[in-house]
C-alpha cells in the first residue's frame, strides 16, 4: 500500500489514498458523497493516528497545524504541587486525555498548569465566560512569561498559548481546530451543550483536559465528557479535603412559613399551572419536559394562564416576607463577617440590595464594577453582597466565610459551586452556608434534591 494522506478541511480530518489504492478502515472515518472524501470529525484524529502507526500504515501528516518539537514553555510558578494536585497530574498524564475533577478552591488551574508544561505543545484554554478568559490569561503570562493570546470580547489574536470562551471556540471553530495539540476545557461540564460540543467534535487535539467540580448535568449530558474529552481520571469530593485542604463547614437549614395570604396565593398558582399539566399530560420533571410545557403552553389562552402561574408560584416563594425577615437575623448574627447571599433571579438580587443597602451582582453588572465590588468585600469596606449566579463559577473570595442561599435550583453543579464560594482556606476561618427553605412549597423538594449530594450531607 502507498503512503495515506491526512488533510485538514473545517474541522474535520480528510483521509486520502494513492491513485489505484483504497483507504483502510479507521475510527470515525466515513464517505462524505457531497465531495467524494473519506472524512472524520476531527476529534478521531489522535484514534487515526495510532491505528495507522498500529498497522505500521506510511502516511504523511497535512492535517495537523502544530510540530513534533516541544513549545519550549518553562513553568516559572515556584508553588510546590499538594499531594492530590500531584496525583491528579499523573493521572491525567498517564494518557494524556480525561477529566479531572477537584472541587472548588483546591486549585485546578494549577494542575492544569502542570499538565500544560508537561505536554508543551500549542494550548488552547476555553472558559465559559470572558472574566474567567481574561483570568486564564493573566494566570498564563504570569506562570510561563509567554504572551498568551485571546479570542473573545473584541480580541482575536492567535498564539499558541490561547485562551477563548466556549463561545467564541464554537464561532471560530475552522479557524482554529487544527492549530492546537492540546485543549483545556474548564468549567467542562458546559461542553456537553449542543453547540458548544461542536468545539470538542471538531478539534484535531491528541491531548485533552477537563476541568470541573460537578460533571453532573441536569440533562445528563456528562455522559458524553468521555468521547469528547476522555474519562474522569481523578476525583475528590469537598468532604474529602474540607478542613485540611478547604475551610471546614457546616450546612444549616432554616426553615420559613408563607403568610396566609401568600400561601393562599401559592396554592391557587400551583393548582391552576398544576391542572394544565395534567390535562397536557406533560412532566416538568427534566429539562426536556419543562421546554415542552413552555412550547405547549405558549399555543393557547389557557397555557398562557397556567405559564404565569407557574412564574407567580415561584416569585412568591422566592420573595417571601419572611425570608426577608430571617436574612435580617443571619446578617446582624454574622456581622462583620464577609457574607455572599444567593438568590434564584434578578429580582430578588435587587429587592434584597434595595432593602438590606447590599451592593447586588448581576449578569447585568459591568465587569468593571464587579472586579471593584469584590475587591472592596475583599478589603471588608463591603461585608456582604448580594448576586444570583454571576460567583457560581471562578470568582475567588477567598475572606467569604457565610453563604446565604435565599432561592435557586437543585442543580448539582449551581449548590456544589456556591458552596465552593466559601471554603478557600483563610486564616482559621470555620465556613457556614445556609439554606432559607419555604416549608410546604416546592423549595423543600429543592433542598432534598441538594441534600443528596454528598458535600450537603
Amino acid at each position: 500500500m502507498g503512503k495515506l494522506r491526512l488533510r485538514y478541511d473545517r474541522a474535520t480530518v480528510i483521509v486520502e489514498a494513492e491513485a489505484g489504492e483504497t483507504v483502510p478502515s479507521l475510527p470515525g472515518l466515513v464517505w462524505d458523497p457531497r465531495t467524494e472524501q473519506w472524512r472524520a470529525q476531527g476529534r478521531y484524529y489522535r484514534a487515526i493516528v495510532e491505528e495507522l502507526r498500529r498497522q505500521q500504515i506510511e502516511y504523511v501528516d497535512e492535517a495537523r497545524g502544530w510540530g513534533t518539537e516541544g513549545a519550549g514553555w518553562r513553568l516559572r510558578d515556584e508553588r510546590v504541587p499538594w499531594d492530590y494536585q500531584r496525583q491528579a497530574a499523573a493521572c491525567w498524564l498517564q494518557e494524556r486525555r480525561g477529566v479531572i475533577v477537584l472541587p472548588t478552591g483546591t486549585g485546578k488551574t494549577f494542575v492544569a498548569l502542570q499538565c500544560i508544561a508537561a505536554v508543551n505543545r500549542p494550548t488552547l484554554v476555553v472558559t465559559p465566560k470572558i472574566d474567567l478568559m481574561v483570568q486564564w490569561a493573566a494566570e498564563l503570562e504570569r506562570c510561563f512569561g509567554i504572551t498568551v493570546g485571546m479570542v473573545g470580547a473584541g480580541e482575536f489574536n492567535y498564539q499558541p498559548m490561547t485562551v477563548t470562551t466556549y463561545d467564541s471556540a464554537y464561532i471560530h471553530l475552522e479557524r482554529w481546530a487544527n492549530r492546537f495539540g492540546m485543549v483545556v476545557f474548564d468549567e467542562c461540564h458546559h461542553l456537553p451543550g449542543a453547540s458548544y460540543q461542536a468545539a470538542a467534535q471538531g478539534a484535531l487535539a491528541p491531548f485533552r483536559l477537563g476541568l470541573t467540580a460537578t460533571p453532573e448535568r441536569s440533562d445528563g449530558g456528562e455522559a458524553l465528557l468521555p468521547e469528547l474529552i476522555g474519562p474522569i481520571v481523578y476525583r475528590l469530593d469537598i468532604r474529602d479535603v474540607a478542613g485540611e485542604y478547604l475551610a471546614p463547614y457546616e450546612v444549616r437549614r432554616v426553615y420559613v412559613e408563607l403568610t396566609a395570604e401568600e400561601q393562599g396565593r401559592y396554592q391557587q398558582c400551583r393548582e391552576l399551572y398544576r391542572r394544565f399539566i395534567s390535562e397536557q399530560n406533560l412532566s416538568l420533571s427534566s429539562p426536556e419536559g419543562f421546554r415542552r410545557f413552555l412550547f405547549v403552553a405558549n399555543r393557547s389562552a389557557e397555557g398562557l394562564a397556567a405559564l404565569r402561574a407557574y412564574r407567580e408560584q415561584k416569585r412568591i416563594v422566592q420573595g417571601a416576607s419572611e425570608k426577608f425577615r430571617v436574612l435580617a437575623e443571619l446578617l446582624q448574627r454574622h456581622a462583620g463577617e464577609r457574607t455572599l447571599i444567593f438568590t434564584a433571579n434578578n429580582a430578588t438580587v435587587y429587592a434584597i440590595a434595595r432593602q438590606f443597602l447590599l451592593p447586588a451582582m448581576t449578569n447585568q453588572t459591568k465587569a468593571r464594577e464587579r472586579k471593584e465590588i469584590l475587591e472592596r468585600l475583599q478589603r471588608g469596606e463591603y461585608t456582604a453582597v448580594v448576586t444570583c449566579q454571576v460567583l457560581n463559577e471562578g470568582v475567588d473570595v477567598p475572606s467569604a466565610s457565610v453563604g446565604i442561599i435565599f432561592g435557586g435550583s437543585g442543580s448539582t453543579t449551581e449548590n456544589v459551586q456556591r458552596l465552593g464560594r466559601i471554603l478557600r482556606k483563610h486564616g482559621d476561618k470555620q465556613a457556614v452556608l445556609y439554606e432559607i427553605v419555604a416549608r410546604g412549597t416546592a423549595e423543600e423538594y429543592v433542598s432534598e434534591r441538594r441534600r443528596q449530594h454528598r458535600a450537603f450531607q
